[in-house]
């Protein structure tokens, strides 16, 4: 199969879709692999890494499009991107369409069949290509948050973790799967005071026996959420639905109640944004304040740490690309429910029925 690798175009996008390491596994096993030019400068690879793994080095993005039958990305396609895409095409990336009709509307006219990372799922009915960023965007909603608290980029100037005799910033995690719990890990290590909601009895319980003493669990009721974000420092929102719209948890009568200068870490932003208030924002322009309160709302967080998230990322997704080039798409999908289950569009229909529901377009 002839595989095509274009330079990402998104804001502050440095991540590439394949690395020369991926790229030597995909050549090894007989197939081509086309990549743009500096595709992956922004992890410190130049052309001549992807040659020397068997890589051929194509002037701009139109010629991979051209070329290639499988396209590999890392965030959803620009328009400009999905301009060139065919029905003989196979896309595979991020695409996050619960929340993007006018993508979804673009991909299903170029008729190309578009896997998108985020439905793929396991036997342990987990996400393993939403996983490792997932892990990122956990930890970094810490970092970033810690960063904004701070006096002076507008926060309340709460150290996260307090010192002796000052108590530490209170945080809450709205989400126990892998994004809250990377977070409550990063957290706790900073020594905040931190709970994690969730409506899962079950997950508690998890949650609970994972971190014992260090955090506080509770169930994510509105009224335990409106406590919760009354009296935080610092929110970090990681609800998820798999490929459905972020259910809004944090209302904006509830953000009123809030200390002004008190931080929102919107995770979910991808999928809609879990915060009423939210809409996404960029690495150029990552913050806004509504009510005296900070919202981060970056849609591709991860990308800030570009070299570690590329090799994350292409770690799992691998497999995966080897698969659908060793079988062609049609026997992969039919060979491998979880990587069906992949299926965004085709033919240019809808193909995943929580992203048809968002969308409010037929499923077929």
């Amino acid at each position: 199969m002839r595989i095509g690798v274009p330079k990402e175009i998104k804001n502050h996008e440095y991540r590439v879709g394949l690395t020369p390491p991926s790229v030597g596994e995909l050549v090894a096993a007989g197939h081509e692999v086309f990549v743009e030019t500096q595709a992956g400068m922004g992890i410190d690879f130049e052309d001549n890494d992807y040659v020397a793994a068997g890589a051929k080095i194509l002037p701009d993005a139109a010629s991979v499009f051209e070329t290639a039958e499988m396209i590999v990305k890392v965030k959803e396609p620009q328009p400009v991107e999905i301009a060139m895409l065919r029905p003989h095409h196979l896309l595979f990336t991020y695409l996050h369409l619960a929340a993007d009709k006018a993508q979804a509307l673009g991909l299903m006219a170029s008729g190309a069949t578009c896997i998108a990372y985020e439905t793929v799922t396991s036997d342990r009915n987990s996400l393993p290509l939403l996983k490792p960023m997932s892990e990122v965007a956990g930890r970094m909603a810490i970092q970033v948050g810690a960063h904004y608290l701070e006096k002076e980029q507008g926060g309340r100037g709460v150290l996260l973790g307090g010192v002796p005799g000052v108590a530490p910033a209170k945080v809450a995690i709205l989400g126990g799967g892998v994004s809250g719990v990377n977070a409550a890990q990063m957290a706790v290590g900073l020594r905040a005071d931190v709970t994690i909601y969730d409506i899962s009895n079950e997950r508690l319980a998890e949650l609970d026996m994972f971190f014992g003493s260090q955090i506080k669990t509770a169930y994510a009721s509105s009224q335990a959420i409106a406590a919760a974000v009354k009296n935080a420092h610092l929110v970090i929102g990681a609800v998820l639905i798999p490929g459905a719209a972020a259910p809004k948890l944090v209302t904006r009568d509830m953000l009123k109640t809030m200390k002004r200068g008190s931080v929102l870490v919107d995770i979910a932003i991808d999928q809609g944004g879990c915060f009423e208030t939210s809409h996404p924002t960029t690495h150029d322009d990552p913050v806004f304040v509504i009510d005296g309160v900070i919202h981060y709302c970056v849609a591709n967080m991860p990308g800030a740490v570009a070299r570690t998230s590329a090799f994350a990322l292409n770690n799992a997704t691998l497999p995966f690309a080897l698969k659908l080039a060793n079988l062609g798409v049609d026997k992969a999908l039919a060979a491998d429910r979880h990587l069906a289950n992949g299926l965004n569009v085709s033919e240019g229909k809808i193909r995943h029925q929580a992203v048809a529901d968002a969308l409010e377009l037929p499923m077929n």
